[in-house]
């Protein structure tokens, strides 16, 4: 799933791939909203790990869950 992240001051967003589906990403924000001072974190595909701390997130924006085909897939 392709989560792209908007952090405040800086003009290009972050786009992660991750395995989560889009409620465990929802949780996860979820719980760094939660606490004072929080840290959202996902990890993407390669297991690297993406921290943006609550008070420079601009915005969440959760892809589909499958990715729909690209190109010219012809069927017969």
């Amino acid at each position: 799933m392709e989560i792209k992240i908007g952090v405040r001051s800086v003009h290009r967003e972050l786009v992660v791939e991750t395995d989560l589906s889009a409620e465990q990403v929802e949780e996860e924000l979820s719980k760094a909203l939660a606490m004072d001072r929080g840290v959202f974190s996902l990890t993407d595909v390669k297991g690297r790990r993406i921290l943006v701390p609550l008070t420079s997130l601009g915005f969440i924006e959760i892809g589909e869950e499958e990715a729909r085909p690209v190109g010219f897939g012809g069927t017969l």
